[in-house]
This record gives C-alpha cells, structure tokens and sequence, in this order.
C-alpha cells in the first residue's frame, strides 16, 4: 500500500502525484492521495485561497510572498494530526511518496511514534530542491529526482499519458499559455504580440474576467474557480470560455485536461514549474520560457535549454518568434520520455 503526499499550493507537484497514483493504480496497487491542505483549520484554508487570487492577479505579489511563506504544518491543530495517524495505523502504508518537503516531519512523526515500518520516497518535481524541501536532509529516505540541473538529465520520470506523442507535422500553429496551478506569472502580457506573429493561442484562466482579448485567434479555458484540491480529489476541470455561453467543465480522466492542449501545440509558454517540464516531456512539446517563479523555476528553465527542450522568450522574440526554432526543441524532446526511467516501474518491484 502507497501513500502519495501532496500539497494543494502547488499544482505542479499536486498533479504528478495524482498520475502517479493513476499510473500505480492501473498496475493494480492500492496507493492513496493525501493533501496536506485538509489538515488545515477553515480560516487558514480561507487566506490560502485569498493568497492563490491575489499572486495571479499580480506576480509582484507573488514573487514576495514566496520569499515570506512559512511552513503550513504549523498550523494543523494536534487532534488532526492524530486522526490522520490513527488513520495509517489502520491503513498501513508501507511507502510513503512525498511530494511536498512539508511532509517529511509529520511522516518522521508517525513512524517514531508508532514504530511502523515504511519505506519514504522523496519525490522532487523540480530540478533542485523546491522551498518546501528547504531542511529535508534532515530526514531520512530515498531521493528521486524527475529533472536534476546538475547533472542536466531527467533521472525518473511519471506517464502523463500513453497516448502517441503527435507528430509535428500534424500541430497546427497554436500555443498554450498558461501559469501553473495558480496562474502567476507574465503569460498574459504577450498575447497581442504573438497573435501578430501569426500564432493562434489556447489560453488558461483563472478568473471568468481573465478573458480580457476579444479575437478569434485567442481561446480561453477555464479551470472552474469553485475547484480545489483539499476538497476534490479528481484533476482540476476545464472548459472552454465564451462569451454568453455556460461553461461547460470536463474533468480529465487519467491525466489533467489542460495536457490534451499541451500535446497538440507547438509550444507553451509558461513559466517554468516543475509540472509544466513534466507535460513537456511527455508531450515533447517545447517550453517557450517566461520569468520564473523564484530560484527552483530558473534552474528549471537553464535545464530545459541545456537539453534543448526549450527557449527562453526573450531570445525567440529577437529572432522574430520563428517556429522552426520550436520544432528544433520537439525534435530534441521526441521519444526522451520513454527513454527515462519510470518511477512507477521503481515503485511496484518486488511487490
């Protein structure tokens, strides 16, 4: 039995652990996902959600509010922790995988306490370790790493999907913008300019009031702003966003929905998340890359230059947005997934 830990404030580590609790469970093995978020007290749940709207309406914001986030543990009331201990006494997991470093001294907690034996896997979306896992050493368990900027490889990989990666050829000249699980960033200043470039643009939104440029070469996709992840436990919905017309959400079913854009475009332009690399490789769709959210996210962006799987948008701007500069990258990114080690394959041996 598995036990996946995520975190809700950080969809690009929240969803890997939701493929990665698909892809175990299409090998039939019992795994559970546990957000941390839901250990929380109601008002701190309520500022988090205040802090997810205010950080994609202005990253300025955001970028200093990451510099002063503190750990949320602090704030789950003891009779929690006891319940979800009690919980694992009864469900038993003999792995943990952890997604968010948060949880390294509450699962070091409950095998002290409960003298358990369980075996921790300390899963690292991003390339260097993310602020979440600031003190992990300090815990014991075993490191996998889906992208390393030190030694500028992807050492363990999660399936986002076993559909065909689709040829470039068969692309039409579409981008996806979008800025992670909660928005941020700068992919929304550069609509104009690349709509002139002759590209036509799927865009993600937050907000019903994110759709802000009314022409037809611009689409929007809504992620329903009522979805959360320590209340739902499926991918965040989608749906396209018109103007008059219902919005009508679909939820992904084995991978989030926003990937079925990702496969079919020429390139996204994001900032680069740790999630945001893994649809990338998976799709072996380019990364055209914006100002990053903190240090993490920059060396995530130098590794998928070094490889070759990206761009920064700078330097593709100056050469006049070209598309066969990203058709050098997907060439560069076709067939690397399959090519990494599969941290699902990892996980089941010897089960």
């Amino acid at each position: 039995m598995i036990e996946v830990l995520t975190s809700g404030v950080a969809l690009g580590v929240h969803v890997p652990g939701l493929l990665l609790s698909d892809r175990l469970r299409e090998r039939n093995t019992p795994v559970r996902v546990t957000v941390l978020e839901r250990l929380l007290p109601p008002a701190k749940l309520a500022t988090t959600t205040a802090m997810k709207v205010a950080f994609h309406r202005d990253f300025r914001v955001a970028l200093t509010g990451q510099r002063i986030a503190t750990n949320p543990v602090e704030a789950v009331p003891g009779d929690r922790l006891d319940e979800l201990f009690a919980d694992w006494s009864i469900w038993r997991p003999h792995r943990f995988v952890v997604f968010s470093g948060y949880w390294l001294p509450v699962v070091a907690r409950y095998i002290d306490q409960h003298r358990q034996p369980a075996h921790v896997v300390v899963c690292h979306v991003d390339s260097v370790a993310s602020p979440s896992f600031k003190d992990s050493t300090a815990y014991p368990g075993e490191r996998v790493w889906l992208a390393d900027a030190e030694r500028v490889s992807t050492p363990a990989t999660i399936p986002v999907s076993r559909t065909p990666q689709l040829p470039w050829a068969d692309r039409d000249r579409t981008l996806l913008l979008h800025g992670g699980g909660w928005g941020m960033g700068t992919y929304r200043d550069h609509l104009g300019a690349l709509v002139a470039a002759g590209y036509t643009l799927d865009v993600i939104a937050h907000e019903r009031a994110d759709a802000t440029v009314d022409d037809p070469a611009v689409r929007y996709h809504l992620i329903d702003p009522d979805w959360q992840p320590w209340t739902d436990d499926g991918y965040p919905p989608l749906g396209r966003l018109r103007p008059g017309i219902p919005t009508d959400f679909v939820r992904g079913a084995g991978h989030h929905p926003s990937f079925d854009l990702t496969r079919v475009a020429m390139a996204v332009v994001s900032k680069p998340g740790g999630g945001t690399l893994l649809d990338s490789l998976w799709s072996a769709t380019p990364l055209v890359l914006l100002e990053p959210f903190g240090d993490h996210e920059r060396r995530n962006g130098d590794l998928w230059r070094r490889l070759g799987f990206g761009i920064a948008f700078d330097e593709w701007r100056d050469q006049g947005y070209p598309s066969e500069a990203l058709a050098r990258a997907h060439n560069a990114l076709r067939g690397a997934a399959r090519r990494v080690p599969d941290l699902t394959e990892q996980l089941t041996s010897g089960l």
